[in-house]
């Protein structure tokens, strides 16, 4: 399955009289940016100010080699992560991929990702905040 991001802009519902306006970024799977679209939609309506429109500023395929989530995280980090491999002529072979990890600050996100990635041989080389601020998986 493929993650897609998508960035929507519209008027969000505070419970006071004058609604804010929202600018936020999702990660969704599904096959096409029409399906997960149509999910999102459905996702935030809720969310919506009456008679507001919510428009979909981007939405374009993201390149996440897993996704950590955390029951205690509300908050998304974009670890990179170089894996290195042997090949079969002893050749070291060396991949960054892109892990996408829930927790509640950075320091969390650290160790989730090094648990996580276990006694595999690899080196953390980058962690920082993901603007996304949910994630909706297809229900299988």
């Amino acid at each position: 399955m493929l993650f897609y991001e998508i960035k929507v802009a519209y008027e969000r519902q505070t419970g006071e009289d004058n609604p804010a306006k929202a600018k936020e970024t999702y990660l969704l799977d599904g096959v096409n940016c029409a399906d997960v679209e149509g999910r999102l939609l459905e996702e935030i309506q809720p969310y919506v100010s009456m008679g507001s429109d919510v428009e979909v500023t981007c939405c374009r395929k993201a390149q996440y080699y897993d996704l950590i989530p955390s029951p205690d995280g509300d908050r998304w980090y974009k670890g990179r992560v170089e894996m290195i491999t042997v090949e079969d002529n002893g050749k070291e072979t060396r991949k960054t991929v892109s892990i996408l990890v829930q927790a509640k600050d950075i320091e969390q996100a650290f160790k989730n990702l090094k648990h996580a990635l276990g006694a595999v041989d690899c080196e953390i080389v980058g962690l920082q905040r993901s603007p996304i601020l949910e994630v909706y998986r297809a229900v299988k």
